[in-house]
């Protein structure tokens, strides 16, 4: 590239000068390309050690004058090509015009201003990108795009100086991290090291410090380890690791690729060595702790935090912690942990003001709320400026965030799971806004769905269901309630009510006492962060439930079916009225978030969130559990779930290690907990017992559930120890947790019909509720949120990986059924099929991975692959290399295997397209390519006249019509018996369901005819196909000699058709079509001219094929370019020539030459003799027969092809040509050899 010309005292200092003129001199840095010597190789690997090959270019070109020993630096390269590129310029435009000048000051100061005014053209496409990123960082991600050969759109986040240990010899380099790869690159005393590895395949990341490996990073995949040491700030640079790794999960769970986030802010300044995308990364990583320490929604934005006071008035006094401003909240937490916790929205903000300072209370703050609280903060660092940002966030702070006049903001990759998002009309939707909705949108049904009037949509089930029990009987019971439900009053009063309150280790305990059945929904809503979705979303479920109701999905039938499985013992879900409430909530939601849909485990939790909320209370409640605090847990293979099962071991194995080791042989731990975790002990628990757990887990998340599932381990220790097989721990956990009982509870007792299952004849003793979570705080209220999150990622990689594994063998077994690869070259093709797909996520395709990803298909169809990544797939595993004519011999392949249209295949119909060419017989391989050369997979564009071959398929159509009686193809008569055969029972029906359902074989009588432009590019194809082969001379007159054959079989057939009921079927469709008609006489000139005619057309089209690497196909348009080519291949025309001669035939050897040459005759005459025969055609018997007379080409379709040296090459490919780079004759030179 250009750079502004700087002075160079020492031009020799460290370079080699390779050209030289009277004002420039190309100049290659020494340990760059061949040579160098010893001094070369100190140079090369200073460079690479102390990262100045980042910023000084292998090549450089210099500016002198005459005699002076001043020198200009005004271009540098990281390629030969590149600094070529500019030395030809400065030849091509500046020498003659330097030339004239007669001092050399001047001819100075013109170079320095004209390389200046190139650079300020260059630059201003670029400055947009110079203000993201520091000079030295695009610098480093140019040379890692070179040293690995990487596109453009692959962007490195950060790089580090490190150790990469070989063996147990540590190389010194550099560790580039982008978006999708690990990459290292060293260079020392001549010995390179390259290493690249996707993210998406690492299995395991680790931290760790042994005698071998000092404090170092260990990056396992499925095949081997690697290990990096030596970093200047090891915890910096394995925290992004971690990131990028978390992306690569998501990205194979979700199928998405990694977006920017365009709306961050700029930095005041350029950050040295920091990207854009490392602050991106950085600030998600503040904003997941954010939302996750306050339960807000994943589109909430940290905008900053700073140190502050905040005064309680409960305890009147001063609690030091940190205020955090986002777009929609102001929040607090204080430094001592559970001390106190506040969440304020700015929708319900009304003041914000700057109180007096004083020496007491420095730089105040007082914030008020529409429901008369006020907060004081104090001891704010810049109140100013923070005071600004809240008012810029108040203005802009919508009354709601979504109203009915918007579009419904869907979760999910699709974004809807309609082709266009429904839209709403504008006016408030109230108890009486139906009808102006149903006028716009009308519905089958004559009332909506859900509207306010219904009872679910007033108050809880148990409200509506519940019997009143007098309180003496109930007596001491219903006075605890009464107890709980006056200290959650006194706790309003002092700490406020709803969203705004605070949050203390007081609140902890009221919670832990039990939450009465009153206050349920509502605390369960505010400690969710539920509450604010609804309030800012009002109406949005009402029109949901419109929207999603009626409609038929597999979610929608998963649902149906576990209706009456929910919590069918209580008397809420025995009627009509529960079940279509919990009909309405979950297919709300799977509308909602169609990645998730529906999942079992999720009726369960929803049947108990409508005990105590209304359906719009629930449904928030349900967005709040599946997207926030149980991520992941109910999508299509319930990750989540697996992950904390993961996290469980791993606790157990810290916390009960005896225990643990003894399980382990059982191999019991994750198949006894995985209903714990995914129906928070709701189907193990009496209902009464569990709702209380779910009471804790609604404020604590999911550390609770971990604390309790250690303390039932930990209560049957003894127990499990002694038993001897899975079942028998199973019963022993089952019987326990059977017996977990509430003993406070006013409601009556509901059966439970686990228990009812597993009791034995002794009933075991029953375990208080209470004391079990008094038990789980006790020994293992130790555990940390942040140190779960950190056991989740490692799981994350695991089980993930685990899942792709499994997925890998459902597809080889489901498709080895059908294909002759053996499981092991299966297992290759998939990875390899995977990682194209998987590619097209961050490497940009033309369409978006959502497109391509569907979760609801089984495992072989969900991965898919358009046209450019099969061609590419194709040219490396195809048996038949055509050469430069093999891409498009792919794009007919895949047009032939896409039976959908939707420009995607997926991996069955892939494995179905190599199959038939690597294990099919003769017959097969040869259907296979005559079916290549026909509509779908020929487009007529491919063809020398695109018309005449569309119209040629729609006479050929219709002369198949008018031959029905011949051939004996009765379609008419199937269709007349259809018609007849309509007034059948439903079980016509299934049978012709079940005939259409059955794969249809095909014969080969089905195929079409071939007419003759597709038999020209037939014969191209084959040509193609054998230039590669050791046999080439001999399969070439075999070819000649088919084509010879088939050409008069054609002729004969064109005969025997006009001579028969020919002018009856050609005479119709010739009115409705000018262009056949106005071709006539020029076509019957041509067929007059014999067989010779047809063949010389054949001749012309191999003899393209032949000088196709050379010209483009049909030959140069004049004889000159003819005679030319004749010159520099004499080889290739003399054996064309004896092969047309004899084998072909043709009736003057001397037109034959013309056609070589493509020239001779004039235009006139070389278009009248390669008119293509509309009339013309052959089948794929003739073709079958007639190949079956060349033993070569027998012989050359029977033989068996070896797939695993193509997949072999084709793994080692994507790294090598990123190691490859033209940077240096050094690298250059390793190509040639």
């Amino acid at each position: 590239m250009w750079i502004t010309p700087e002075e160079v005292l020492l031009a020799n200092a460290l370079w080699v000068s390779e050209r030289a003129n009277p004002f420039f001199i190309l100049q290659r840095r020494k340990g760059h390309g061949k040579g160098g010597g010893i001094t070369g190789l100190l140079v090369g690997t200073l460079d690479v050690v102390l990262d100045s090959s980042a910023r000084v270019a292998p090549y450089r070109i210099l500016h002198q004058t005459g005699d002076s020993q001043i020198f200009w630096s005004i271009a540098c390269g990281s390629s030969r090509k590149e600094i070529t590129e500019h030395w030809e310029w400065l030849e091509a435009n500046l020498l003659q015009t330097l030339s004239i000048f007669d001092n050399e000051d001047d001819i100075t100061t013109f170079v320095k201003g004209k390389i200046q005014g190139i650079m300020a053209e260059e630059n201003k496409s670029r400055l947009a990108q110079e203000d993201e990123d520091s000079g030295k960082f695009r610098e480093a991600e140019l040379k890692m795009r070179k040293l690995f050969g990487m596109p453009e759109e692959e962007k490195l986040v950060n790089y580090y100086s490190c150790s990469y240990w070989k063996g147990r010899v540590p190389r010194q380099g550099w560790l580039y991290l982008s978006v999708n790869h690990i990459c290292f690159y060293s260079f020392l005393l001549g010995k390179e090291v390259t290493l690249i590895v996707q993210w998406t395949d690492v299995t395991q990341l680790e931290k760790n410090a042994t005698l071998v490996f000092p404090e170092s990073v260990r990056v396992s995949t499925r095949d081997t380890q690697h290990f990096f040491s030596m970093f200047l700030n090891i915890n910096d640079t394995f925290k992004l690791m971690e990131q990028l790794a978390n992306i690569a999960m998501r990205q194979l769970l979700d199928n998405e690729g990694f977006a920017a986030d365009r709306s961050l802010p700029k930095p005041c300044k350029t950050l040295k060595n920091v990207s854009a995308l490392k602050r991106d990364l950085d600030a998600r990583a503040k904003n997941e702790r954010y939302r996750a320490l306050f339960r807000l929604t994943h589109d909430e934005r940290l905008d900053g935090h700073t140190d502050c006071t905040l005064w309680t008035p409960f305890a009147k006094m001063h609690v030091v912690g940190q205020m955090f401003v986002s777009n929609n909240y102001i929040c607090f937490a204080s430094r001592e942990e559970d001390m106190c916790q506040l969440i304020i929205p700015l929708r319900e903000v009304s003041i914000v003001e700057k109180a007096d300072s004083s020496s007491v209370l420095p730089s105040p703050l007082s914030i008020s709320t529409k429901n008369k609280m006020t907060f004081l903060f104090a001891n704010l660092k810049d109140r100013d400026f923070l005071v600004q940002r809240i008012s810029d966030f108040l203005q802009r702070t919508p009354e709601r965030l979504w109203s009915e006049g918007d579009q419904l903001p869907l979760s999910g990759q699709s974004g809807t799971p309609s082709p266009t998002t429904p839209t709403f009309p504008s006016s408030p939707l109230s108890s009486g806004a139906g009808e102006p909705l149903q006028q716009q949108q009308p519905q089958p049904q004559q009332q909506r769905y859900y509207c306010p009037d219904l009872p679910t949509a007033k108050q809880g089930l148990l409200r509506i269901y519940q019997t009143d029990v007098p309180e003496e009987i109930m007596g001491p019971k219903a006075t605890k309630e009464k107890m709980k439900e006056e200290a959650w009053n006194i706790h309003f009063f002092e700490f406020g009510r709803g969203v705004c309150m605070y949050r203390t280790s007081k609140t902890r305990e009221l919670v832990l006492n039990g939450i009465p059945e009153s206050l349920r929904g509502e605390l369960w809503l505010l400690f969710s962060g539920a509450q604010n979705e609804m309030a800012t979303h009002p109406g949005y479920y009402a029109e949901l439930v419109e929207q999603a109701m009626g409609r038929c999905t597999l979610a929608t039938e998963e649902i149906e079916r576990d209706l009456h499985r929910s919590m069918p013992e209580h008397h809420a879900f025995q009627n009509e009225m529960g079940i279509a409430a919990l009909r309405r909530v979950l297919t709300a939601y799977a509308y909602r978030n169609p990645n998730i849909g529906y999942c079992q485990a999720m009726n369960i939790v929803t049947s108990v969130l409508l005990l105590y909320c209304t359906e719009e209370e629930a449904f928030w409640l349900l967005v709040a559990l599946c997207e926030r605090m149980l991520p992941d847990y109910y999508n299509t293979r319930v990750v989540g779930a697996l992950v904390d099962q993961g996290v469980f071991e791993e606790l157990t194995r810290e916390c009960l290690p005896l225990l643990y080791e003894h399980m382990q042989e059982l191999g019991v731990i994750s198949t006894i907990s995985l209903s714990w975790f995914l129906t928070l002990f709701l189907s193990v628990m009496p209902f009464h017992s569990a709702v209380l757990l779910v009471d804790c887990f609604f404020y604590e998340g999911i550390k609770l559930v971990f604390q309790v599932s250690l303390a039932v381990l930990h209560a049957n220790m003894e127990l499990l120890m002694a038993c001897n097989d899975e079942g028998e721990a199973m019963t022993i956990l089952g019987r326990y947790l059977d017996n977990v009982v509430n003993k406070q509870t006013v409601s009556p007792p509901i059966p439970h019909l686990h228990a009812l299952l597993t009791s034995g004849d002794e009933p075991p003793p029953e375990i208080d509720v209470f004391e079990l979570i008094k038990a789980s705080y006790e020994k293992f209220g130790s555990l940390r949120a942040d140190v779960i999150e950190q056991m989740r990622f490692k799981q994350r990689l695991k089980v993930i990986q685990s899942l792709e594994d499994t997925a890998k063998r459902s597809v080889v077994r489901a498709i080895m059924t059908d294909s002759a690869f053996t499981i092991e070259e299966l297992e290759e093709l998939y990875v390899l099929f995977k990682a194209k797909h998987i590619m097209s996520c961050y490497w940009g395709a033309s369409s978006t991975a959502a497109e391509r990803h569907d979760p609801s298909l089984p495992y072989l169809e969900q991965y898919r692959i358009d046209l450019g990544q099969f061609c590419q797939l194709f040219s490396a595993l195809g048996p038949w290399g055509c050469g430069i004519h093999t891409p498009t011999l792919a794009s007919r392949l895949f047009r032939l295997l896409d039976q959908n249209k939707d420009g995607l295949i997926n991996f069955k119909e892939f494995v179905t397209g190599l199959s038939g060419m690597y294990h099919g017989d003769m017959t097969e391989k040869l259907k296979l390519l005559y079916k290549l050369h026909l509509p779908p997979a020929l487009c007529p564009e491919e063809a020398e006249s695109a018309l005449e071959a569309t119209q040629f398929f729609t006479d050929d159509d219709t002369l198949q019509g008018e031959e029905v009686k011949e051939t004996g193809d009765s379609g008419n008569g199937d269709s007349e018996d259809k018609k007849e055969e309509k007034v059948k029972d439903y079980k016509y029906y299934l049978r012709m369901w079940a005939k259409e359902k059955e794969p249809k074989k095909e014969t080969i009588k089905d195929l079409p005819r071939m007419n003759q432009e597709q038999f020209i590019e037939l014969c191209k194809t084959l040509y193609n196909m054998f230039s590669e082969d050791t046999l080439e001379q001999e399969l070439y007159h075999a070819i000649a000699t088919v084509a010879s054959l088939l050409l008069r079989i054609g002729e004969v057939g064109k005969k025997f058709s006009n001579n028969g009921s020919g002018k009856k079927v050609l005479e119709p469709p010739a009115q409705p079509q000018p262009p056949p008609s106005a071709d006539g006489p020029e076509r019957e000139d041509s067929n007059g001219e014999g067989s010779s005619g047809q063949q010389s057309l054949i001749c012309k089209a191999l003899a393209e094929a032949q000088l196709e690497t050379v010209g483009p196909p049909g030959g140069g348009p004049s004889g000159a370019g003819g005679s030319d080519e004749e010159g520099k291949d004499d080889t290739s025309v003399s054996s064309y020539s004896v092969v047309s001669a004899g084998e072909l035939q043709c009736e003057d050897i001397a037109d034959d030459t013309v056609l070589i040459g493509c020239g001779g005759n004039g235009a006139g005459d070389k278009r009248r003799g390669s008119a293509p025969d509309a009339d013309w055609s052959i089948t794929f018997e003739q073709v079958l027969a007639s190949m079956l007379t060349e033993p070569a080409l027998v012989d050359y379709f029977e033989n068996k092809r070896d797939i695993q040296g193509k997949m072999a090459a084709c793994k080692t490919q994507r790294a090598v040509e990123r190691q490859i780079s033209s940077s240096s004759d050094h690298e250059l030179a390793q190509l040639s050899t």
